[in-house]
């Protein structure tokens, strides 16, 4: 049952608690899923790192807790100030929702009688493939959390079911799954302003993202220039930043214009850059990769929105997405060779492409914000029902009377 709006209505009340400062790009997880929350009729209190006190990011009320940018000190100050400010809360919330980072430090509300239920959210795969001092500390602190949370917390959901099975969430505790999203109005602007290419013109290509190495952009840029060898015409920007950025724009130079390499760009600019593409790319992990195959492609589901066409891997986390839809031209790996061939697709497909953005677009409504945030109410709902059953009864016979 979704809870009546009636400002007298009883509501369900949810404090979560964000890894991420929010202007960070993908904090659209977090700011876009909490309006829609709120607009079910959900009593949110985000919790995020920044500067102290109430802010707005993108018309979303935010409440920052200070954080120092020292790795751990920051990371440890950051959540005694959380638990500072919940501490004399605790009573006033239903849920506390939080991520693997916190874990640690928030289950120790458990001592508190009235307190509210624990749920830890996994939306990420630890990265098995980095072998830095760092990178198996962190890992292994998460194997922890994971043999704790199956313990402490009160329920789990996750990104995909795939991660969830990957970390070993037991399906008992495992309250839903709510998967990345979009919001499709901003990218109206997109698919009015684009002018699809006419006879001779060049189609522009565009990555928006995190630059690195296992996204396969090299053998992109090398692709394109092999393709436009051949007699195709692509253009390619990639917008963005990290460690590839020296080498894109070393293998760029030598494309003679058609790879250009741009800084990132604001998010709210992202939907008239979009309108400016005739073709979005993907990350493009190997198709058995398996931290990407646990993911929910965000960008993906942007440049759906925006009517574009994709070039993707064949890697779980696109097909499960695109399924039998023909707006995705296949690279069934992520070398230069198979990239090329999926240029090659889209180079033979160029009449098409209008009507590929179209069936794209359409594809889209299956995963707004709107769709993940309905998923991950039902699942706390259904969650709390189970787990304050006396309670949950008193909210039915209110709202139900409210509604009334």
């Amino acid at each position: 049952m979704t809870p009546t709006t009636d400002n007298n209505a009883p509501r369900l009340r949810l404090a979560w608690v964000s890894p991420l400062t929010p202007w960070k790009l993908d904090s659209v997880t977090w700011l876009d899923t909490t309006r829609e929350l709120r607009r079910l009729g959900m009593d949110v209190t985000l919790l995020a790192a920044g500067r102290a006190g109430p802010a707005n990011y993108r018309g979303i009320e935010v409440l920052n807790i200070p954080r120092p940018e020292t790795y751990f000190i920051g990371r440890a100050l950051f959540h005694l100030r959380l638990l500072r400010y919940l501490w004399p809360r605790l009573s006033e919330y239903d849920f506390v929702l939080f991520h693997p980072i916190s874990a640690i430090w928030l289950f120790p509300l458990r001592l508190w009688r009235r307190r509210p239920l624990l749920v830890m959210d996994s939306r990420d795969l630890l990265d098995f493939g980095n072998k830095t001092l760092k990178a198996r500390l962190r890992n292994a602190l998460e194997r922890f959390t994971y043999r704790l949370a199956t313990r402490l917390a009160d329920g789990q959901t996750a990104i995909t079911p795939r991660l969830a099975e990957l970390v070993g969430v037991p399906p008992a505790q495992l309250w839903g799954v709510w998967p990345s999203g979009v919001n499709p109005e901003p990218f109206a602007a997109a698919r009015a302003a684009r002018q699809w290419p006419a006879a001779g013109e060049p189609l522009r290509l565009v990555y928006a993202g995190i630059f690195l190495e296992q996204r396969n952009l090299l053998p992109l840029v090398r692709a394109v220039r092999r393709a436009n060898d051949e007699g195709m015409a692509f253009a390619l920007t990639l917008y963005g930043d990290g460690p590839l950025r020296p080498a894109l724009e070393a293998g760029a130079a030598e494309t003679g214009g058609r790879v250009r390499v741009a800084r990132p760009i604001p998010y709210e600019q992202i939907p008239a850059m979009l309108g400016e593409a005739h073709i979005g790319v993907t990350s493009l992990p190997s198709p058995d990769d398996v931290k990407y195959e646990a993911s929910s492609p965000l960008k993906l589901f942007e440049y759906m929105a925006a009517g574009l066409p994709v070039v993707a891997t064949s890697n779980r986390c696109h097909t499960d997405v695109v399924g039998a839809g023909g707006y995705a031209f296949w690279a069934a790996d992520a070398t230069e060779a198979e990239l090329l061939g999926a240029l090659r697709q889209a180079w033979a497909a160029r009449d098409r492409l209008p009507e590929l953005g179209e069936e794209a677009y359409r594809a889209a409504d299956e995963w707004t914000w709107a769709a993940s945030a309905r998923k991950l109410f039902g699942a706390l709902e259904a969650g709390w029902r189970a787990r304050r059953p006396g309670r949950a009864a008193n909210y039915e016979l209110r709202t139900t009377r409210d509604a009334a």
